[in-house]
């Protein structure tokens, strides 16, 4: 553990007690791969905007089984999930990493069973080559596997995970999706706590030949926690993955998707939106594979940033020789509230084919002053002015969220965040 524990800017001490427990094989490979690499610190090139700073500052320890219910409900409630605009989907719910039943209203039309009870870690991860993922799998005790059978359409799903901590802890959920041939399924994911916490989840996404899989991530974390993301997605013969994450809370997030085409006419979307103030670091990081001609990639991100808040925005598009004819599109755009507000962008391209249609671009901007002129004139009070025109701005983001009750979902807990009128 000792070359560990020497990593300067992000180290495994904070799990040393869970990590030294660890007998199981698989798990003893993932924690290998830990000892081999450290967490990383911002000599990585893919962490060099992202300090993991906030692990180093307490102790983590594995949460308790128990939580408050009532406490649970209150915040099920409050993000309009059953008494508002979520009330009616079927939803599975886990607290602190662990699968509430008493808090969920399991659906009828997947097939549904629980990592903590098979045990079986997927193939589409990579503990090797992501530390994030490795510690992952070494601390993982709980996760939903949802598997839509060809040709059905699932409908909406909503997976919530709510952070409780009364004391520092971190948990670590482990979550796949399959959606089979020609299946349909919108799987709706909110994120929310109180407390301080990492929640470091990890979900495998496998969408068949023709078939179809919206994804909405909602993160509105607690202010003091840690979210940190992984997704690895591998999309078949028009088959279609459109996902979008709107980042809102935690005082770190980081959204990572890793997305493979892997045969002719296959499509995935990235998008997302993030809002952050104070000192918030939110990061949105893609690696984005053709592997197959004839495919299609599209990635927009929104950021606005005031107060002394940090925004990344990471898009790699890798495009291999036998992928022709590829479509892909990138474009991040940030509005700067403040003066100390930042936004850190490095789009990628990575093309070894040599018939390929590929582009990418970012604008960095402020509020518009005619805008705020035209509103203030008509007797709009400044702060209100200044939400209208971010909730424009954002809006447009929202509008690529593909199924109409997630884009509504969003709204509304954006506004529970960020009410439109008065102060944020």
């Amino acid at each position: 553990m000792n070359a560990i524990i020497k990593q300067p800017s992000a180290t495994l001490v904070p799990f040393k007690a869970r990590l030294d427990a660890i007998t199981d094989p698989a798990r003893k490979a993932a924690l290998g791969a830990l000892h081999r690499s450290g967490l990383p610190d911002r000599r990585v090139e893919a962490w060099k905007y992202t300090s993991l700073r906030f692990l180093n500052e307490t102790q983590l320890v594995a949460p308790s089984e128990e939580f408050d219910a009532a406490q649970a409900r209150a915040e099920l409630d409050r993000l309009g999930l059953t008494a508002g605009e979520g009330a009616d989907l079927p939803r599975l719910v886990f607290v602190n990493g662990r699968y509430a039943p008493d808090l969920s209203v399991p659906p009828q039309n997947v097939g549904l069973s629980f990592f903590g009870k098979t045990e079986a870690f997927g193939t589409l991860s990579s503990p090797d080559r992501d530390a994030l993922t490795a510690l992952n799998a070494a601390l993982a005790t709980d996760g939903a596997e949802i598997t839509v059978a060809a040709g059905v359409d699932a409908g909406r799903v909503l997976l919530v995970s709510l952070g409780l901590a009364d004391e520092p802890v971190s948990f670590h959920p482990r979550h796949s999706v399959t959606v089979e041939e020609g299946a349909r399924l919108s799987l709706i994911c909110v994120q929310g706590g109180q407390g301080r916490y990492l929640h470091n989840p990890v979900m495998e996404l496998s969408v068949a030949a023709n078939a179809t899989l919206n994804h909405v991530t909602i993160q509105t974390e607690s202010d003091d926690a840690a979210c940190l993301a992984t997704l690895y997605a591998q999309i078949e013969e028009r088959g279609s993955y459109d996902s979008f994450v709107l980042g809102l809370g935690a005082a770190l997030s980081r959204h990572e998707v890793h997305a493979r085409l892997n045969a002719p006419h296959a499509e995935v979307h990235v998008n997302g939106a993030q809002r952050l103030l104070g000192r918030q670091v939110g990061d949105v990081t893609s690696v984005i594979t053709h592997a197959a001609p004839d495919c299609r990639s599209r990635q927009t991100v929104r950021n606005v940033l005031d107060g002394q808040s940090r925004g990344v925005f990471q898009g790699k598009v890798l495009v291999e020789r036998i992928a022709q004819k590829t479509d892909g599109y990138q474009m991040n755009q940030a509005l700067l509230l403040s003066e100390q507000a930042e936004i850190d962008a490095k789009p990628e391209l990575e093309i070894y084919a040599d018939d390929v249609k590929c582009s990418h671009g970012a604008t960095v901007g402020a509020l518009d002053d005619e805008q705020m002129f035209y509103l203030r004139s008509r007797g709009v009070p400044e702060a209100e002015a200044r939400q209208i025109l971010i909730h424009a701005f954002l809006a447009e983001a929202l509008a690529l969220i593909p199924d109409a009750m997630a884009q509504t979902l969003a709204a509304h807990i954006m506004e529970i965040r960020f009410p439109v009128t008065g102060e944020e």
